[in-house]
């Protein structure tokens, strides 16, 4: 019997399977009478059988070709008790993972009878370790969904079958309201774990680990013993996974519960936790956690849940050891929750709250904060002043480089010399903490930091860096004018152009590109031959990272940047480069490799397309390749929008008329370019001229005149 025969698939799995938005197969549905009739469901939520949409896509020219990710769906979906399956696949991704890639190559093409001796044997070991894994079996009908799932691994890597499962998973517990922490939130988070010796802490605890990417983050920056706890198995279980891929020597612990109502870490002292903790779930346990020796600061209040995730993570801190969360900012004012604040404050237990811009995490349209917590040392003093970073002030477009920059450069001159650290006005500022004790306890960074910033105001400085500013806004304006002409842009016929195209994958066979990317340094081509020479050790190199692409500035990436044990890509002159990860509502912006760039290293969630210079024109690689509709259709996910670079699509057009387009699309960068220049100049100047007009260290232009 063929068991794709009765599958049925939703319509966001038709928006997979076509790489289009939702809308558009709502559309489809609408305005096309010979569109599959729905096969089951219901009327708000209708199935369809899996033949039949592939059938229509494939006659309309709208069935990209399945790459093993998309075989890997399909086969999780028509398998009966998918969701069964997927958990009990994850510990044969780990098992697959630890062979070398000839052993990994061979596995798909074993017989049924010797593919199931070795996973029964190979998949057992270490099962325990992931949640949820137990009496995993595999009989004969399986067969078929693991020779899919090791191509995967094979093709992809065992990151990316991870993340096939584990979106199933989801599917099937209904995890609405699951969010990823941002991989360069993640490593902010981590780095202000760092003490001021530069030493990471060894034991790190995340008692609400989601797809544990904050334990990554601290397994990159140098912990070697990871705590994990997630209420829900379809996360805990790949977190697990995910962890030992990427953190093979260290020691990881993955349970599953509610880490306020059964700790599975109770006793657990670590010398460092990070946290981004559910956002307001009002169901906490209040009412049986009342009398829990947790609250040593006071009972949280019902409706501030998060001042339970707060001392729940100082009760699994060692003294003097540091906990950083992710926190909602109404927790730095509400009523409800200024006692706890302040006992938090003069006990010496919260040492920093960090404003970040909008977008930086779900929900993307709140400015959310960063809770520095410390566990106090009874037998230390208690310090006197709390850092408060405005880091949004700023920080326009979400540049995480300028962030990581203002924000951790401000902590660890505060951790140096707490006492003589000075304020940065409008930006950051150490306040006493009897500044903070006051009736409301508001610690929002935006408040008490424009309050206390008059009183370290210095005019002479503030008037020569408005001068200093103004020159550079004059330049920038100058430069922006001279690309701003209007040039000669006709129209086409009555109708747009229309051409054949290629995906990437079609140009990638045909030997007109190649494709690089950061991974690990293990994984190899297909025809054996490494991605890349590993470079551990970058030296002075600079990395390209995804906001130096974005924004056209030259590359900054540092080794602490890096993820360790990956092979590091050397660009090339002419080299395309596309960021892999979007954010929010952020556009795709490419850029190409001038020859001043040559032999800086690829960072980390790019992806490097190298033209055959006498097939395709770089430019024009660039511009079509980051077309908004392009990018669109080639993309996965919500608020991370992740691009699938084979799905992407390139015109076939003669060399000649590419450098035509190719020239355009170089222009219209450089325009870009110029006006992000222009833009960032003018708010510093109307910034800086704000906060000394209304701190009264500046006077009006003129002042005096009639």
């Amino acid at each position: 019997m063929n068991q794709q025969a009765s599958a049925l698939v939703t319509a966001a799995d038709i928006s997979r399977l076509a790489g289009v938005t939702r809308a558009t197969v709502s559309n489809w549905r609408r305005r096309h009478p010979d569109f599959p009739a729905p096969a089951g469901g219901t009327d708000a939520s209708p199935t369809y059988d899996l033949d039949a949409v592939r059938a229509w896509l494939s006659a309309r020219g709208q069935l990209p070709e399945d790459t093993p990710a998309d075989r890997l769906r399909t086969a999780l979906r028509t398998h009966p008790g998918d969701g069964e399956l997927a958990l009990h696949l994850l510990p044969v991704v780990v098992a697959a993972a630890r062979l070398n890639r000839k052993e990994r190559e061979a596995l798909p093409e074993l017989r049924d009878d010797a593919l199931l001796r070795w996973v029964r044997s190979a998949a057992g070991d270490g099962a325990d370790d992931i949640p949820g894994i137990a009496n995993a079996t595999y009989g004969p009908d399986a067969t078929g969904p693991l020779r899919t799932l090791l191509r995967c691994v094979v093709t992809d890597g065992a990151e990316a079958a991870t993340d096939v499962l584990a979106e199933r998973l989801l599917e099937d517990a209904g995890g609405t309201g699951t969010y990823l922490t941002p991989r360069p939130l993640a490593d902010l988070m981590a780095r202000l774990l760092t003490d001021s010796a530069g030493a990471f802490p060894a034991s790190v605890l995340d008692p609400a680990c989601g797809t544990g990417s904050l334990l990554a983050a601290a397994a990159s920056a140098g912990a070697t013993a990871l705590h994990g706890q997630d209420v829900l198995v379809a996360q805990a279980a790949p977190a697990a996974v995910r962890l030992r891929l990427s953190a093979r020597e260290a020691a990881i612990s993955v349970r599953t519960g509610d880490s306020l109502r059964a700790d599975a870490f109770k006793g657990l002292i670590a010398e460092a936790v990070l946290c981004n903790p559910p956002y307001g779930i009002r169901d906490w346990g209040h009412d049986e956690l009342a009398y829990d020796q947790r609250w040593a600061y006071g009972v949280p209040p019902k409706g501030e849940p998060e001042l339970a995730w707060v001392q729940h993570c100082l009760a699994h801190l060692s003294p003097r050891g540091r906990a950083v969360l992710l926190m909602p900012p109404a927790v730095a004012e509400r009523t409800a929750g200024r006692r706890i604040r302040a006992q938090l404050v003069r006990d010496g237990a919260l040492r920093a709250v960090v404003s970040l811009p909008q977008g930086a995490a779900t929900p993307l349209h709140i400015g959310l904060h960063l809770w520095v917590l410390e566990r106090p040392d009874p037998q230390a003093e208690a310090p006197g002043t709390v850092l408060l970073v405005h880091a949004a002030a700023e920080i326009r477009d979400l540049d995480w480089d300028a962030i990581n920059d203002t924000v951790l450069s401000t902590w660890r001159s505060y951790l140096a010399d707490q006492d003589g650290f000075t304020a940065a006005p409008g930006i950051a500022a150490a306040l006493p903490v009897t500044d903070l004790l006051d009736e409301a306890v508001d610690l929002t960074p935006a408040r008490r930091i424009r309050t206390a910033s008059r009183r370290t105001l210095r005019p002479a400085l503030l008037a020569r860096q408005a001068s200093e500013l103004y020159d550079q806004l004059r330049q920038a304006a100058t430069d922006l004018a001279g690309l701003s002409t209007d040039g000669d842009w006709p129209p086409a016929d009555d109708r747009p152009r229309e051409w054949r195209t290629a995906t990437v994958a079609d140009l990638l066979r045909g030997g007109a590109l190649s494709f690089l990317r950061t991974a690990p340094a293990s994984r190899r081509t297909r025809s054996g031959q490494p991605l890349s020479q590993p470079e551990p050790e970058p030296g002075g190199r600079p990395a390209f990272m995804p906001l130096d692409v974005s924004e056209n500035r030259p590359a900054s990436g540092t080794k602490a940047d890096l993820p360790t044990g990956v092979a590091l890509p050397l660009v090339q002159e002419s080299d395309v480069l596309l960021p892999e990860i979007l954010v929010g509502k952020r556009t795709a912006v490419a850029r190409v490799v001038e020859p001043d760039e040559t032999g800086c290293f690829l960072g980390p969630h790019l992806l490097l397309f190298r033209p055959d210079r006498q097939r395709l024109d770089p430019w024009f690689l660039a511009g079509f390749l980051a077309a908004e509709q392009n990018v669109n259709a080639a993309a996965t996910g919500t608020s991370l929008v992740r691009v699938d670079p084979r799905r992407l699509r390139v015109p076939l057009l003669p060399l000649a008329e590419q450098r035509r387009y190719g020239a355009a699309f170089r222009r219209l960068h450089e325009l870009r370019t110029a006006a992000r220049r222009a833009d960032r100049v003018a708010e510093d100047v109307t910034r800086l001229l704000g906060t000394g007009l209304t701190g009264g260290a500046l006077l009006p232009d003129g002042h005096g005149s009639a």
